[in-house]
C-alpha cells in the first residue's frame, strides 16, 4: 500500500478549461490521469488537498469527482478556496462517489494511519485585514479540532494533515505551532501556482515534512508520499 498526493486539479465542470493559464496546462487531467492508472494500485490512497472543481453547485461537481472517482485507489479529499461546491459536508458526503471520503475538521483512520485536516487561509502580516485575522483563526480552530479527534482515536498512529493554503512559509510560523503540537509527521498543501511556487516551504521543520503538491507544481504527475 502507498500514499500519493496531488492538488489543484481544478477539473473543468464543463465550462473552464485550465489552457486558458498556460500552455502547460493543456490537457492537464488526462496527463494525470495517465500517470495515476500507471502508479496506483486500488489499495493505495491518494490525497487530494483542494479546488477539484471549478463547479459552483454539488450537481455540477458530480461530473468531475466521477472523473477522479474512475481512477484507481482510495480518495481522500479536502475542501479548497474555489471549491464553492462543496456545500453541507453531510449533503457532500452523501453524493461522493464509492472509494472518495471528505475529510472536514475530523479524521478519518486507515490502514493504521490517521488522516485530518482543514482548508486553512493566508497567515496574517503587519496589516493584514481584521476579517482575513478572524478567518485564519477560526481556521487554526478547525485545525485544531481535527487533531485532537485524531489523537482522541490513536495517540501514536502516524498522522498525515491535509491543508489547502501554505501552513507556513520561511518566515511566518502559521499553522505549525499546532502542526507540532499533535506530532504530525507530514502536511501535504497546495493554492499555489505559478511563482507563487518558488517561495513554497518544502522540507522538515520541527519534526513534521512539508510537502508543496499543486499539480502544476510536479509537472502533473502525482507526488509519492509513503513508502
Amino acid at each position: 500500500m502507498a500514499v500519493f498526493a496531488i492538488s489543484d486539479l481544478h477539473l473543468p465542470a464543463r465550462q473552464k478549461p485550465m489552457d486558458i493559464f498556460g500552455v502547460h496546462w493543456e490537457h492537464h487531467f488526462e496527463r494525470i490521469a495517465q500517470d495515476w492508472r500507471a502508479r496506483v494500485g486500488q489499495a493505495d490512497i491518494v490525497l487530494l488537498p483542494g479546488d477539484l472543481s471549478w463547479a459552483m453547485h454539488l450537481e455540477e461537481a458530480l461530473e468531475d469527482l466521477g472523473r477522479i472517482a474512475e481512477l484507481p485507489g482510495r480518495k481522500l479529499i479536502l475542501r479548497g478556496n474555489h471549491d464553492y461546491w462543496w456545500s453541507a459536508i453531510g449533503r457532500v458526503r452523501r453524493a461522493l462517489p464509492e472509494g472518495m471520503y471528505a475529510i472536514q475538521n475530523d479524521v478519518i483512520a486507515m490502514d493504521g494511519m490517521l488522516f485530518a485536516g482543514s482548508r486553512g487561509w493566508t497567515i496574517p502580516m503587519a496589516g493584514t485585514d481584521e476579517g482575513d485575522v478572524r478567518i485564519y483563526n477560526r481556521e487554526r480552530m478547525r485545525l485544531e479540532m481535527s487533531l485532537r479527534a485524531a489523537r482522541a482515536r490513536d495517540a501514536s498512529a502516524p498522522l498525515i494533515a491535509m491543508m489547502h493554503y501554505p501552513p507556513l512559509t520561511e518566515a511566518l510560523a502559521g499553522f505549525s505551532d499546532i502542526l507540532e503540537a499533535y506530532g504530525v509527521c507530514d502536511c501535504v498543501y497546495g493554492h499555489l501556482h505559478g511563482a507563487g511556487l518558488k517561495g513554497a516551504f518544502r522540507g522538515e521543520r520541527n519534526g513534521v515534512r512539508y510537502h508543496q503538491v499543486s499539480c502544476d507544481g510536479l509537472d502533473f504527475k502525482l507526488y509519492p508520499l509513503r513508502p
